[in-house]
């Protein structure tokens, strides 16, 4: 009896006592991550384990797309745009326990630039002529022109800051300087982060933050509705959004992205070479169709690379609108006689349901396309640094990057002289004003070339646990950034 009350006694102060804060998060992501360098790789899934969390650069995105100060706490513009004095913040540490100076904003920024870089974004770099130490909390980069983009330039996940004890390992034992460390990958399962102690800033109200990997829908809901996971930042199953908006365990984050989803075509290969058979493949597609069937009505039309949230976006929808009669009088024009693609597609699941149904837009107008389903890992080597395919669907989520098209090892292979001309009147420009008529300029231009269909925005369609604030809601950046991330009551 004397037992039996004591225990009674205990649960009840048990049950009166505030609950303990929660400090774990799991979050679940549809890509694993080739690995772990964001300065080696192009894959989106990089930046989303490690940017903010792990690494970090001298500015940084907000939120709200803003240019933030991150390891730099300030910084001076000097000689009309050639040159930035960058301030960095006192007692920065790197995982491994080194100090953070001005010497590894030279090592990083000129790894980066160098001639043998790997770095995906090689181009944010190439106006740099030369970076040096001021002294240890002092970085001057001179650049070969003005760039009044250039903060935002070292925003990008690119752009991080590294420890060079450590790079060579870079890919799977990560070191940065950010508020969460690498603590452990369980290919093809997870990825852990712990807290990192001894970091300069606010600290996280996280502990620990898990990314678990599920590509597919079916099991991404029964995770959310299991509990397995807290937060499906980028949730890929459009079809029980409503269900799980319904369930007041859950809040379902609506938003934008940075991510242009396109048909690409590979523009050096026949019958892609020719303008009009690349026409009547976008004037073949209906945009609607496909952001109803892949992705249950979330996602705005887009006629060039370039966001409809952005102020110097304009509306080209109308110059490949859905016309399917069009689409035949053009392969009649074009003289190719009959046209028979491949179709590449990642495992994302907006490609694979958005690509049946772009195999059957373009079987109506007589173009017959094989579908390949691929792996990740595949279709990055393939397709991505390989080129070997005809078509294929995927959604470009670096902000800003029409500059691709300037690029001539760029996979769909486009680099027009006279486009490869206007990034660098852009590249110049620092003005808001010329800035925008420029982009607006680039974005005719491919629009007219018709160098890929361009089929949607992707929106960013989150799930959370109801008790958990700070998931952003927009994607400025491909991220899924962790600092201000904590358990409500």
């Amino acid at each position: 009896m004397f037992n039996r009350l004591k225990i009674s006694v205990a649960a009840l102060a048990l049950m009166a006592a505030p609950a303990l804060a929660q400090d774990a998060i799991t979050l679940g992501m549809v890509l694993e991550p080739p690995n772990l360098d964001p300065t080696g790789g192009a894959a989106a899934a990089i930046d989303e384990v490690v940017y903010a969390n792990l690494f970090e650069g001298l500015t940084r995105f907000g939120p709200d797309g803003t240019i933030q100060p991150a390891l730099a706490e300030s910084w001076e513009v000097q000689e009309e745009g050639r040159v930035y004095v960058f301030h960095l913040h006192k007692g920065v540490k790197f995982h491994d326990g080194s100090d953070f100076t001005a010497e590894d904003v030279v090592f990083s920024l000129d790894r980066a630039r160098a001639e043998d870089s790997t770095n995906a974004q090689k181009v944010l770099f190439e106006g740099i002529e030369s970076v040096e130490a001021v002294d240890p909390l002092t970085a001057r980069v001179t650049l070969t022109a003005p760039d009044g983009n250039f903060p935002f330039k070292m925003a990008w996940g690119d752009a991080v800051m590294l420890d060079q004890a450590s790079v060579a390992d870079i890919a799977t034992k990560p070191v940065g300087t950010g508020p969460f460390k690498f603590d452990n990958w369980v290919q093809g399962d997870r990825i852990i982060l712990s807290a990192f102690d001894d970091y300069w800033g606010d600290k996280p109200a996280l502990k620990t933050a898990t990314f678990r990997f599920i590509a597919d829908p079916t099991a991404a809901f029964a995770a959310m509705m299991a509990g397995d996971v807290d937060a499906f930042p980028n949730y890929p199953a459009p079809e029980t959004l409503a269900q799980l908006e319904a369930d007041p365990r859950f809040k379902v984050i609506v938003g934008t992205s940075e991510g242009e989803t396109i048909l690409a075509m590979n523009n050096a290969k026949a019958p892609l070479d020719n303008i009009k058979v690349r026409q009547a493949i976008a004037h073949a597609i209906n945009r609607q169709d496909i952001i109803d069937g892949a992705m249950f009505g979330y996602g705005t039309p887009i006629g060039s690379h370039f966001a409809p949230h952005s102020p110097d976006y304009v509306d080209l929808t109308g110059k490949s609108g859905f016309d399917p009669e069009q689409s035949k009088t053009l392969l009649e024009e074009a003289g190719v006689g009959p046209v028979a693609l491949r179709l590449a597609l990642p495992p994302t699941p907006y490609a694979r349901r958005g690509g049946e149904i772009v195999q059957a837009q373009l079987a109506a107008v007589g173009i017959q396309t094989q579908i390949t389903n691929m792996e990740w890992a595949q279709w990055l080597e393939t397709v991505f640094k390989g080129g070997d395919f005809d078509m294929t669907i995927i959604s470009h989520t670096e902000p800003l990057d029409i500059d691709i098209y300037a690029r001539p090892d760029y996979y769909f292979h486009y680099a027009k002289p006279e486009f490869v001309a206007l990034m660098g009147e852009l590249q110049k420009a620092t003005s808001p004003e010329q800035r925008g008529a420029l982009y607006q300029q680039a974005q005719e231009m491919i629009a007219d070339d018709y160098v890929n269909a361009f089929l949607f925005q992707l929106a960013k369609t989150g799930v959370a646990n109801a008790k958990i604030e700070g998931l952003w809601e927009n994607a400025p950046t491909q991220a899924n950034d962790l600092t201000k991330v904590h358990w409500v009551e």
